[in-house]
């Protein structure tokens, strides 16, 4: 594959950044085919590059989706400037989805908006470890063909076991999971498949850049992010290759940053959602997580395990997951709540005493590591929404907190709000809609409905892990959903640490020493 310049064999000084651009085009780790960067009307231009240098492509082959003419002009500004229509942060689920559905309704209504989606890691799926329990609902409905489309979902959950863990037992409970009709899948495969078809149908992603910052208009309207500056040396000062990032600006700027994305907490605070959605803290856990390759015979492709209790003490929220993949693959992994008492428990050392508890180990011995990772996890569920829509865009996925803390699932409402995000935004773009309609269609999807059904499974185990079991128990068969009352989370995580045994800790070092 080769992309011909007009005019940059006669600019040597063109900057590294430019070149890094039309090199993240050119490179796609997607696919080897530019013709799937660009949107199909190729005599149109769909987005400007601001620079201090002029250059433009020369023209495509036939068939080609470049733009025939994309010119380069000067600009007063350091930073090179892109525009576009709508400017997503962040290639997981919530972002792709949005960028799909865009597409797909400027096909529907024979429409034109250019749609940039960035993300950080060096390709598509590259921060996301394999090892999903998914649910095809929000697919289902954005890619009805998925299954004829070869999808990399092939592996149904086949069993569906919960236990509860003593130091050496496995005590067997009823199953609230509710997994029929769901499958163990590698999300990161998932995500580069979505990445291919938001390609197919022209939109445009930048992998390896970084959204640094948010760029507002004089009115404090956001009109897009800036990637960070590249040439820095450890001491924050600039090296002779310094190059200063670019701004990436859009009509609609959409945050899928992921859980506690660093530009969506900014745009929360400054814009008060919290208090403007009349939502709580969020909580937050940390996922620590193993890919494992094991013996054929100890492999059964599908099989779900989820356990409560050991190694974790009653008053620590949190458990473990087994999932069986396919190629003799499982993911294993704890989850730990960060609101934790004790100062001196360290989730990696837990992860490690449970890959030794009998009936886990069983399932290891003879097997090797492949892949290894930890993530946090929103846990604050229906209580701890922000108002998602802010000047200039809204925020999406786990970004704003969509995860069905019971479920132990988040991706099906994460692109199910990237979903209704893109149709809000397409109508604000071309209808002149206002894009609070955002909140009012999350309020009335599904989202919000199992959201709020399941609302206080997590706070309940506030009170400890038997009471927790038996309040979630009755949350879950007897009253369903529907108890009139909606508990509320305790103090904020940070403030969750019981700061006695620090000093009882190291008051009992100093003695021993």
């Amino acid at each position: 594959m080769m992309l011909m310049f007009r005019s940059i064999a006669s600019k040597s000084k063109t900057s590294n950044t430019a070149l890094l651009l039309l090199r993240a085009i050119a490179s796609q780790s997607l696919h080897s085919n530019i013709t799937n960067l660009h949107p199909p009307n190729a005599n149109h231009s769909y987005h400007s590059f601001s620079r201090r240098h002029a250059f433009s492509f020369s023209k495509p082959r036939a068939n080609s989706r470049v733009p025939t003419s994309q010119s380069f002009c000067t600009a007063s500004s350091d930073r090179d400037s892109i525009e576009y229509d709508v400017v997503i942060v962040g290639a997981g689920p919530a972002g792709l989805s949005a960028a799909i559905r865009i597409k797909q309704m400027c096909r529907e209504r024979n429409a034109d908006l250019s749609v940039c989606v960035l993300e950080k890691g060096a390709e598509v799926g590259a921060h996301i470890l394999s090892g999903n329990v998914f649910e095809p609902r929000a697919l289902n409905e954005l890619l009805p063909q998925w299954k004829e489309q070869e999808a990399p979902i092939t592996t149904p959950v086949s069993s569906d076991k919960f236990w509860f863990l003593t130091k050496g037992r496995a005590i067997s409970l009823p199953s609230p999971f509710n997994n029929k009709g769901n499958y163990v899948i590698s999300l990161s495969q998932l995500v580069r498949w979505l990445g291919a078809k938001a390609e197919e149908l022209g939109v445009e992603i930048y992998p390896g850049f970084a959204a640094s910052e948010v760029l507002y208009d004089a009115n404090n309207k956001v009109i897009g992010i800036g990637t960070n500056d590249m040439g820095i040396s450890k001491d924050g000062s600039k090296k002779e290759n310094f190059q200063h990032g670019v701004e990436i600006k859009g009509r609609i700027t959409l945050l899928a940053e992921g859980c506690r994305g660093s530009l969506s907490e900014k745009i929360m605070k400054k814009y008060h959602l919290r208090e403007k959605g009349g939502s709580e803290h969020q909580t937050y856990a940390l996922g620590i997580k193993e890919v494992w390759e094991i013996d054929e015979k100890k492999h059964q492709p599908g099989a779900v395990i989820h356990t409560l209790g050991w190694p974790l003490d009653h008053k620590t929220y949190g458990g473990s997951f087994l999932y069986h993949m396919k190629d003799k693959q499982i993911s294993i992994g704890l989850v730990v709540a960060l609101n934790y008492q004790n100062p001196f428990m360290n989730p990696y050392e837990e992860f490690q005493k449970l890959k030794h508890h009998p009936a886990i180990k069983s399932f290891l011995e003879g097997g090797t590591v492949i892949q290894y990772g930890a993530r946090t996890l929103n846990e604050g569920g229906f209580q701890s929404i922000p108002y998602p829509v802010f000047p200039g865009g809204a925020i999406i996925g786990c970004s704003a907190g969509f995860m069905n803390v019971p479920k132990i699932k988040g991706t099906h409402t994460a692109m199910k709000s990237g979903m209704l995000a893109a149709e809000v935004t397409f109508g604000a773009l071309n209808e002149g809609l206002d894009m609070d309609m955002y909140w009012d269609a999350l309020r009335n999807s599904w989202i919000w409905e199992e959201l709020h059904k399941s609302r206080n499974y997590r706070p309940a185990f506030e009170y400890g892990l038997i009471p927790g079991l038996a309040l979630s128990g009755l949350e879950h068969y007897i009253f369903k959903g529907r108890h009139p009352v909606t508990l509320k989370h305790g103090k904020p995580d940070h403030e969750a640490m019981n700061v006695r045994n620090i000093f009882q800790g190291m008051m009992c070092t100093h003695k021993k020493v």
